[in-house]
């Protein structure tokens, strides 16, 4: 009997090992899925960073559409050669930021449990300064590389967003 269930549980430990890992955006719909019921008002916000004078705060709001975990490919992330991400230009960023989530050069690719949440865009705030090029997702009034629209779907990771207050 003890036999049997050594045999059992190292069989077990290679299909636990195949099994995609969960991302904290996967963990937070499979903890709290009522949070992002579809029809919920969630709000992605950027900047704000700062104790005494804080950076202005940028903002992308919207209704739930749907919430999901996805299997994902994690692949390399883009990188250009002699800079960092603060010195990209928007272009760069933009790579960079289609690629997300992904992993670094020297990582091996891999699969990972992401939640994501499609929301359709209600109303926003971005910055239009030209340091904020690769700052963040939000920038003269686009996300990412499209113009932003009232009623437009965008997917996001669900950690990235919160419920709108009121």
């Amino acid at each position: 009997m003890k036999t049997r269930l050594l045999c059992l549980a190292l069989l077990a430990v290679p299909a636990l090992a195949a099994e995609p890992a969960l991302r904290p955006s996967a963990r937070l719909l499979f903890k709290q899925p009522e949070m992002l019921q579809a029809g919920r008002c969630v709000i992605y916000e950027e900047g704000g960073a700062g104790w005494i004078v804080s950076e202005p705060r940028f903002f992308l709001r919207g209704k739930v559409i749907a919430a999901e975990v996805k299997t994902r490919r994690l692949g390399h992330c883009p990188v250009v050669p002699g800079k960092s991400i603060e010195q990209y230009s928007r272009e760069e960023f933009n790579r960079h930021a289609l690629a997300y989530p992904c992993v670094p050069a020297d990582a091996a690719e891999r699969d990972e449990q992401i939640g994501m949440v499609r929301l359709q865009v209600a109303d926003w705030e971005t910055p239009h300064e030209r340091k904020a090029a690769n700052a963040g997702r939000l920038y003269r009034g686009m996300f990412i590389d499209r113009a932003l629209k009232q009623g437009m779907e965008i997917d996001l990771e669900a950690d990235l967003l919160k419920v709108c207050e009121g």
